[in-house]
Protein backbone atom coordinates (compact mmCIF):
# COMPACT_ATOMS: atom_id res chain seq x y z
CA UNK A 1 0.00 0.00 0.00
CA UNK A 2 1.16 3.35 -1.05
CA UNK A 3 0.25 6.68 0.69
CA UNK A 4 0.89 10.17 -0.33
CA UNK A 5 -0.41 13.57 0.62
CA UNK A 6 -1.04 16.88 -1.21
CA UNK A 7 -2.68 20.01 -0.93
CA UNK A 8 -3.07 20.66 -4.44
CA UNK A 9 -5.27 17.73 -5.60
CA UNK A 10 -5.84 19.79 -8.69
CA UNK A 11 -2.85 20.21 -10.16
CA UNK A 12 -2.19 16.05 -10.34
CA UNK A 13 -1.09 14.34 -13.34
CA UNK A 14 -4.84 12.37 -14.11
CA UNK A 15 -2.48 9.69 -14.98
CA UNK A 16 -1.93 9.33 -11.15
CA UNK A 17 -5.51 8.87 -9.86
CA UNK A 18 -6.42 6.14 -12.96
CA UNK A 19 -8.14 3.06 -11.12
CA UNK A 20 -4.88 0.81 -8.98
CA UNK A 21 -3.04 3.67 -8.87
CA UNK A 22 -4.26 6.59 -6.27
CA UNK A 23 -7.58 5.94 -6.90
CA UNK A 24 -9.10 6.92 -3.21
CA UNK A 25 -9.12 10.20 -1.89
CA UNK A 26 -9.50 11.29 1.70
CA UNK A 27 -10.12 14.81 2.39
CA UNK A 28 -8.64 15.62 5.62
CA UNK A 29 -10.31 19.09 6.78
CA UNK A 30 -9.23 20.92 9.61
CA UNK A 31 -9.98 19.73 13.46
CA UNK A 32 -13.63 21.66 14.91
CA UNK A 33 -13.83 22.63 18.32
CA UNK A 34 -14.19 18.53 19.82
CA UNK A 35 -11.58 17.33 17.87
CA UNK A 36 -9.55 20.34 18.85
CA UNK A 37 -10.03 19.55 22.30
CA UNK A 38 -9.05 16.36 22.04
CA UNK A 39 -5.50 17.47 20.08
CA UNK A 40 -5.07 19.45 22.88
CA UNK A 41 -5.51 16.46 25.67
CA UNK A 42 -2.96 14.73 23.17
CA UNK A 43 -0.21 17.63 23.59
CA UNK A 44 -1.17 18.69 27.31
CA UNK A 45 0.19 15.32 28.98
CA UNK A 46 4.15 15.94 28.94
CA UNK A 47 3.27 19.36 30.81
CA UNK A 48 2.33 19.80 34.47
CA UNK A 49 -1.13 22.08 34.34
CA UNK A 50 -2.45 24.20 36.91
CA UNK A 51 -5.71 23.89 38.04
CA UNK A 52 -7.42 26.57 35.83
CA UNK A 53 -6.65 25.36 32.50
CA UNK A 54 -9.55 24.83 30.64
CA UNK A 55 -9.37 23.28 27.88
CA UNK A 56 -13.19 23.48 26.19
CA UNK A 57 -12.26 27.81 26.16
CA UNK A 58 -9.28 27.15 24.55
CA UNK A 59 -10.76 24.56 22.04
CA UNK A 60 -12.97 27.75 21.56
CA UNK A 61 -9.63 30.02 21.27
CA UNK A 62 -8.17 28.42 18.38
CA UNK A 63 -10.49 28.04 15.04
CA UNK A 64 -9.04 27.29 12.20
CA UNK A 65 -5.64 25.81 13.80
CA UNK A 66 -4.03 22.36 12.68
CA UNK A 67 -2.59 19.41 15.06
CA UNK A 68 0.53 21.31 13.88
CA UNK A 69 -0.79 24.56 15.04
CA UNK A 70 -2.32 23.30 18.71
CA UNK A 71 1.07 21.63 19.20
CA UNK A 72 3.24 24.64 18.82
CA UNK A 73 1.09 26.30 20.59
CA UNK A 74 1.50 24.08 23.90
CA UNK A 75 5.18 24.47 23.35
CA UNK A 76 4.85 27.89 22.89
CA UNK A 77 2.97 27.94 26.65
CA UNK A 78 5.46 25.91 28.26
CA UNK A 79 7.95 28.32 27.56
CA UNK A 80 6.34 31.55 28.50
CA UNK A 81 5.40 29.95 31.85
CA UNK A 82 9.14 28.99 32.32
CA UNK A 83 10.35 32.58 31.45
CA UNK A 84 7.81 33.81 34.14
CA UNK A 85 9.44 31.04 36.49
CA UNK A 86 6.32 29.41 37.02
CA UNK A 87 6.61 25.53 38.24
CA UNK A 88 3.25 25.25 36.28
CA UNK A 89 1.71 26.09 33.11
CA UNK A 90 -1.05 28.05 33.81
CA UNK A 91 -4.23 29.19 31.58
CA UNK A 92 -2.96 32.68 31.16
CA UNK A 93 -0.02 31.39 29.53
CA UNK A 94 -1.99 29.79 27.00
CA UNK A 95 -3.46 32.73 26.15
CA UNK A 96 -0.62 34.62 25.74
CA UNK A 97 0.89 31.97 23.61
CA UNK A 98 -1.96 31.95 21.04
CA UNK A 99 -1.49 35.64 20.89
CA UNK A 100 1.94 35.56 20.10
CA UNK A 101 1.37 32.76 17.67
CA UNK A 102 -1.37 34.47 15.84
CA UNK A 103 -0.33 38.36 16.08
CA UNK A 104 3.86 38.23 17.02
CA UNK A 105 5.87 39.38 20.00
CA UNK A 106 4.84 42.44 21.63
CA UNK A 107 6.49 45.55 20.81
CA UNK A 108 5.83 48.20 24.06
CA UNK A 109 9.19 49.86 23.02
CA UNK A 110 7.89 51.12 19.87
CA UNK A 111 7.72 54.51 19.24
CA UNK A 112 4.21 55.71 18.95
CA UNK A 113 3.08 59.64 19.39
CA UNK A 114 0.17 60.26 21.67
CA UNK A 115 -1.83 61.49 18.48
CA UNK A 116 -1.34 57.93 16.92
CA UNK A 117 -2.26 56.41 19.86
CA UNK A 118 -5.18 58.14 20.69
CA UNK A 119 -6.35 57.12 16.63
CA UNK A 120 -5.23 53.70 17.48
CA UNK A 121 -7.78 53.36 20.64
CA UNK A 122 -10.54 54.64 18.97
CA UNK A 123 -10.11 52.33 16.29
CA UNK A 124 -9.84 49.41 17.94
CA UNK A 125 -12.69 50.66 20.28
CA UNK A 126 -14.74 51.16 17.56
CA UNK A 127 -14.37 47.75 16.23
CA UNK A 128 -15.31 46.41 19.69
CA UNK A 129 -18.56 48.69 20.07
CA UNK A 130 -19.81 47.71 16.93
CA UNK A 131 -19.48 44.13 17.03
CA UNK A 132 -20.97 43.96 20.08
CA UNK A 133 -24.09 45.99 18.99
CA UNK A 134 -24.55 43.43 15.68
CA UNK A 135 -26.19 40.47 16.32
CA UNK A 136 -24.15 37.89 14.13
CA UNK A 137 -20.60 39.61 14.76
CA UNK A 138 -18.29 37.31 16.46
CA UNK A 139 -18.56 38.34 20.94
CA UNK A 140 -15.28 40.14 21.64
CA UNK A 141 -12.64 38.46 23.99
CA UNK A 142 -9.86 40.87 24.01
CA UNK A 143 -8.63 44.21 22.70
CA UNK A 144 -4.96 46.06 23.19
CA UNK A 145 -3.40 48.64 21.91
CA UNK A 146 -0.02 47.44 22.60
CA UNK A 147 2.07 46.87 19.19
CA UNK A 148 2.40 43.25 17.99
CA UNK A 149 3.77 42.01 15.03
CA UNK A 150 3.05 44.76 12.13
CA UNK A 151 -0.31 45.75 14.13
CA UNK A 152 -0.53 48.54 16.20
CA UNK A 153 -3.31 47.16 17.54
CA UNK A 154 -5.45 43.74 17.50
CA UNK A 155 -8.99 42.65 19.12
CA UNK A 156 -9.81 39.17 19.81
CA UNK A 157 -12.61 37.63 19.23
CA UNK A 158 -14.51 34.06 19.97
CA UNK A 159 -15.65 33.55 16.44
CA UNK A 160 -19.08 30.46 16.00
CA UNK A 161 -17.93 28.23 13.72
CA UNK A 162 -20.65 28.01 10.98
CA UNK A 163 -21.26 24.99 8.47
CA UNK A 164 -23.27 27.73 6.06
CA UNK A 165 -23.12 30.92 6.02
CA UNK A 166 -25.66 33.42 5.54
CA UNK A 167 -26.24 37.21 3.76
CA UNK A 168 -26.96 38.78 7.05
CA UNK A 169 -24.34 37.05 9.01
CA UNK A 170 -21.73 38.35 6.80
CA UNK A 171 -22.63 42.17 6.23
CA UNK A 172 -22.60 42.15 10.14
CA UNK A 173 -19.39 40.49 9.91
CA UNK A 174 -18.49 43.35 7.37
CA UNK A 175 -19.77 46.28 9.50
CA UNK A 176 -17.85 45.30 12.27
CA UNK A 177 -14.74 45.33 10.56
CA UNK A 178 -15.06 48.78 8.85
CA UNK A 179 -16.19 49.80 12.77
CA UNK A 180 -12.79 50.81 13.15
CA UNK A 181 -12.34 53.42 10.16
CA UNK A 182 -15.86 54.32 10.95
CA UNK A 183 -15.00 55.44 14.65
CA UNK A 184 -11.86 57.59 13.20
CA UNK A 185 -14.17 59.43 11.00
CA UNK A 186 -16.70 59.29 14.04
CA UNK A 187 -14.42 61.18 15.99
CA UNK A 188 -11.95 62.77 13.92
CA UNK A 189 -13.37 63.55 10.79
CA UNK A 190 -10.43 61.86 9.24
CA UNK A 191 -8.95 58.66 7.90
CA UNK A 192 -6.06 57.34 7.94
CA UNK A 193 -3.81 54.44 6.44
CA UNK A 194 -4.75 52.18 10.06
CA UNK A 195 -7.66 50.20 7.88
CA UNK A 196 -5.84 48.21 5.57
CA UNK A 197 -5.79 44.73 6.97
CA UNK A 198 -9.38 45.68 7.28
CA UNK A 199 -10.25 46.71 3.79
CA UNK A 200 -8.68 44.17 2.32
CA UNK A 201 -10.60 41.81 4.58
CA UNK A 202 -14.20 43.50 3.21
CA UNK A 203 -13.08 43.69 -0.05
CA UNK A 204 -12.58 39.86 -0.32
CA UNK A 205 -15.88 39.37 1.38
CA UNK A 206 -17.44 41.39 -0.80
CA UNK A 207 -16.25 40.20 -3.90
CA UNK A 208 -16.91 36.28 -2.92
CA UNK A 209 -20.92 37.45 -2.20
CA UNK A 210 -21.07 38.69 -5.35
CA UNK A 211 -19.00 36.26 -7.60
CA UNK A 212 -18.51 33.22 -6.31
CA UNK A 213 -21.40 32.20 -3.69
CA UNK A 214 -24.25 34.27 -5.81
CA UNK A 215 -25.79 36.61 -2.84
CA UNK A 216 -25.95 39.50 -5.07
CA UNK A 217 -29.23 40.51 -6.53
CA UNK A 218 -28.32 42.08 -9.40
CA UNK A 219 -25.91 39.60 -10.50
CA UNK A 220 -28.25 36.80 -9.62
CA UNK A 221 -27.60 33.34 -8.84
CA UNK A 222 -24.27 32.62 -10.51
CA UNK A 223 -20.84 32.01 -9.73
CA UNK A 224 -17.91 32.48 -11.35
CA UNK A 225 -16.10 29.59 -9.07
CA UNK A 226 -13.75 27.22 -10.48
CA UNK A 227 -13.34 24.17 -8.14
CA UNK A 228 -10.73 22.55 -10.47
CA UNK A 229 -8.38 25.54 -10.19
CA UNK A 230 -7.93 26.01 -13.63
CA UNK A 231 -8.90 29.49 -13.56
CA UNK A 232 -5.42 30.50 -11.82
CA UNK A 233 -4.15 30.00 -15.03
CA UNK A 234 -6.26 31.90 -17.18
CA UNK A 235 -5.35 35.29 -18.40
CA UNK A 236 -9.25 36.28 -19.06
CA UNK A 237 -12.21 36.53 -16.45
CA UNK A 238 -15.21 34.23 -17.16
CA UNK A 239 -17.11 37.03 -17.66
CA UNK A 240 -17.82 40.33 -20.14
CA UNK A 241 -16.25 43.66 -19.47
CA UNK A 242 -20.39 44.71 -18.95
CA UNK A 243 -20.79 42.35 -15.91
CA UNK A 244 -17.59 43.39 -14.49
CA UNK A 245 -18.43 46.86 -14.25
CA UNK A 246 -21.75 45.63 -12.58
CA UNK A 247 -19.48 43.41 -10.27
CA UNK A 248 -16.99 46.28 -9.53
CA UNK A 249 -20.27 48.77 -8.62
CA UNK A 250 -21.63 46.16 -6.65
CA UNK A 251 -18.25 45.13 -4.13
CA UNK A 252 -18.39 48.77 -4.06
CA UNK A 253 -22.09 49.07 -3.10
CA UNK A 254 -21.71 46.56 -0.40
CA UNK A 255 -19.03 48.27 1.54
CA UNK A 256 -19.90 51.40 1.36
CA UNK A 257 -23.24 50.49 2.90
CA UNK A 258 -21.79 48.59 5.73
CA UNK A 259 -19.39 51.32 6.58
CA UNK A 260 -22.15 54.12 6.70
CA UNK A 261 -24.10 51.23 8.92
CA UNK A 262 -20.73 51.70 11.27
CA UNK A 263 -21.37 55.30 10.97
CA UNK A 264 -24.90 55.29 12.42
CA UNK A 265 -24.04 52.45 14.68
CA UNK A 266 -21.13 54.66 16.69
CA UNK A 267 -23.11 58.01 15.86
CA UNK A 268 -25.91 56.45 18.33
CA UNK A 269 -23.29 54.99 21.14
CA UNK A 270 -20.97 57.68 20.98
CA UNK A 271 -21.04 58.33 24.54
CA UNK A 272 -20.19 54.93 25.16
CA UNK A 273 -17.64 54.81 22.11
CA UNK A 274 -15.19 57.29 23.99
CA UNK A 275 -16.27 55.76 27.10
CA UNK A 276 -14.80 52.66 26.06
CA UNK A 277 -11.68 54.35 24.12
CA UNK A 278 -10.35 56.15 26.77
CA UNK A 279 -10.21 52.94 29.47
CA UNK A 280 -7.93 51.74 26.61
CA UNK A 281 -5.83 54.65 26.59
CA UNK A 282 -5.17 54.13 29.94
CA UNK A 283 -5.63 50.60 30.43
CA UNK A 284 -4.09 49.40 27.08
CA UNK A 285 -5.65 46.11 27.46
CA UNK A 286 -9.52 45.66 27.89
CA UNK A 287 -11.58 42.91 27.74
CA UNK A 288 -15.47 41.24 27.65
CA UNK A 289 -16.30 42.34 31.40
CA UNK A 290 -15.29 46.02 30.67
CA UNK A 291 -17.81 46.20 27.68
CA UNK A 292 -20.39 44.39 29.76
CA UNK A 293 -19.99 47.50 32.31
CA UNK A 294 -20.44 50.12 29.15
CA UNK A 295 -22.84 48.53 27.14
CA UNK A 296 -24.60 45.53 29.27
CA UNK A 297 -24.69 42.64 28.58
CA UNK A 298 -25.43 41.56 24.76
CA UNK A 299 -29.52 41.06 24.25
CA UNK A 300 -29.07 38.47 21.65
CA UNK A 301 -29.94 34.49 22.27
CA UNK A 302 -27.40 32.15 22.73
CA UNK A 303 -27.13 29.72 19.70
CA UNK A 304 -27.40 26.45 20.82
CA UNK A 305 -25.31 24.01 19.08
CA UNK A 306 -27.64 20.54 18.62
CA UNK A 307 -25.48 17.50 18.70
CA UNK A 308 -26.51 14.46 16.11
CA UNK A 309 -27.25 11.59 17.95
CA UNK A 310 -24.97 8.42 17.65
CA UNK A 311 -25.85 6.47 14.68
CA UNK A 312 -25.17 3.76 16.94
CA UNK A 313 -27.53 4.75 19.25
CA UNK A 314 -30.17 5.36 16.47
CA UNK A 315 -30.14 1.66 15.26
CA UNK A 316 -30.30 0.35 18.69
CA UNK A 317 -33.62 2.27 19.25
CA UNK A 318 -35.22 1.42 15.86
CA UNK A 319 -34.48 -2.20 16.40
CA UNK A 320 -36.17 -2.10 19.72
CA UNK A 321 -39.17 0.10 18.58
CA UNK A 322 -39.10 -2.91 15.69
CA UNK A 323 -39.53 -5.67 17.91
CA UNK A 324 -42.27 -4.60 20.53
CA UNK A 325 -44.03 -3.37 17.19
CA UNK A 326 -43.48 -7.12 16.38
CA UNK A 327 -44.57 -8.22 19.60
CA UNK A 328 -47.71 -6.27 19.64
CA UNK A 329 -48.84 -7.35 16.40
CA UNK A 330 -48.33 -11.33 17.06
CA UNK A 331 -50.12 -10.69 20.18
CA UNK A 332 -53.21 -9.25 18.57
CA UNK A 333 -52.95 -11.88 16.04
CA UNK A 334 -53.50 -14.56 18.81
CA UNK A 335 -56.28 -13.32 20.67
CA UNK A 336 -57.93 -12.72 17.30
CA UNK A 337 -57.17 -17.05 16.36
CA UNK A 338 -58.68 -17.99 19.72
CA UNK A 339 -61.45 -16.08 19.43
CA UNK A 340 -61.99 -17.82 16.10
CA UNK A 341 -61.66 -20.98 17.38
CA UNK A 342 -64.00 -20.70 20.70
CA UNK A 343 -61.20 -20.64 23.25
CA UNK A 344 -61.38 -17.38 24.18
CA UNK A 345 -64.00 -15.58 25.69
CA UNK A 346 -66.11 -13.15 23.78
CA UNK A 347 -65.63 -9.79 23.79
CA UNK A 348 -67.52 -7.92 26.62
CA UNK A 349 -70.12 -5.40 24.90
CA UNK A 350 -70.00 -1.14 25.77
CA UNK A 351 -72.20 -2.00 28.60
CA UNK A 352 -72.51 0.70 32.14
CA UNK A 353 -70.80 -2.09 34.35
CA UNK A 354 -68.20 -2.34 31.98
CA UNK A 355 -67.86 1.56 31.29
CA UNK A 356 -67.42 1.62 35.25
CA UNK A 357 -64.48 -0.93 35.38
Amino acid sequence: MVLAATNRVDILDPALLRPGRFDRQIYVDLPDKNERREIFEVHVKPLKLNKDVDLDFLAKQTPGFSGADIANVCNEAALVAARNGKKSVHHQDFLDAVDRIIGGLEKKNKIITEKERRTIAYHEAGHATVSWMLEHAAPLVKVTIVPRGKSLGAAWYLPEERQIVETEQMLDEMCATLGGRAAEKVMFNKISTGALNDLEKVTKQAKAMVIVYGLNEKIGNITYYDSSGQSEYNFNNPYSEKTAEIIDEEISKIIEDQYQRAIDILEKHKPELIKLAEILIEKEVIFEDDLINIFGKRTFEERILVKRKDKKDDSTNNTQAEKAETTKKKSDSDKENKEKDGSAPPKEENTADSTRK
